[in-house]
């Protein structure tokens, strides 16, 4: 596989984006949109791989959640809608959209990164969309790009601001367990995954011995956040 695209590859392409409701006037973007670094190394093509592209599908994906929170709840203040898009935009629920997707049949990885379970790794598929979406506004437009993000996305704004995930989960857990005692949960990293410059850490939490919830993050913080999330997720669950 290199930069000029093989018949196989092109019909792999032209079927994703049927699955992803958007024709894009060539299929060259897209393809590299889903080239893994580890994969551009080992093909020699430095330079070809998806991270230009997800730096600007990130930018385009925060300013379309932005504007729609801001036009979608004109009383929310500044501090409640950065909450509500950073939940938005996180790397879990991107690479949860990005699954849907099937985006992980499509990855071109290399041969390690591969083996070791990258095409279904959180932080591969996150990216993978951001520079989808890269692409998308590079090939098309910025009104293409809304409609697909908000098409994706735009049900999870209004679930989650009616559920008010969006408040610090770590903190909603803590008031959450206070109310049965004084114990405070305790939050435990319990593996490390990725080279150094792309860690995903998984962390564990448990309050008086009893696992809660368990989450994974770019930093130790992120993963505390999604531990927490998912528990208060699981009690309103098992309480509801």
């Amino acid at each position: 596989m290199t930069r000029t695209l093989t018949e196989k590859r092109i019909l792999a392409l032209q079927h994703l984006q049927a699955h992803l409701g958007v024709a894009f006037p060539s299929c060259r973007l897209l393809h590299q949109a889903l080239i893994h670094r580890s994969f551009a190394n080992e093909q020699g093509l430095i330079g070809f791989d998806n991270e230009r592209l997800e730096f600007l599908g990130d930018a385009v994906l925060e300013l379309v959640i932005s504007e729609h929170t801001y036009r979608c709840f004109p009383t929310a203040p500044e501090g409640e809608l950065a909450r509500l898009r950073s939940v938005i935009v996180c790397e879990h629920t991107l690479a949860e959209k990005a699954r849907g997707l099937n985006l992980g049949d499509y990855l071109l990885l290399g041969h390690g990164e591969d083996q070791a379970g990258g095409r279904d790794l959180d932080s591969l598929l996150s990216d993978a969309l951001e520079a989808v979406i890269g692409a998308m506004y590079l090939e098309l437009d910025y009104e293409t790009c809304r409609t697909f993000i908000l098409t994706i996305l735009g049900d999870d704004v209004q679930d989650i601001w009616v559920t008010r995930d969006f408040v610090d989960p770590k903190s909603a857990l803590q008031e959450r367990v206070q109310r049965w005692g004084l114990d405070t949960p305790i939050y435990d990293v319990y593996g490390e995954y990725g080279p150094d410059h792309d860690k995903t850490f998984h962390v564990v939490v448990s309050w008086q011995g009893e696992v809660l919830g368990k989450g994974r993050g770019k930093t130790k913080k992120d993963a505390e956040q999604d531990a927490a999330r998912r528990a208060l997720q699981q009690l309103a669950k098992e309480q509801g």
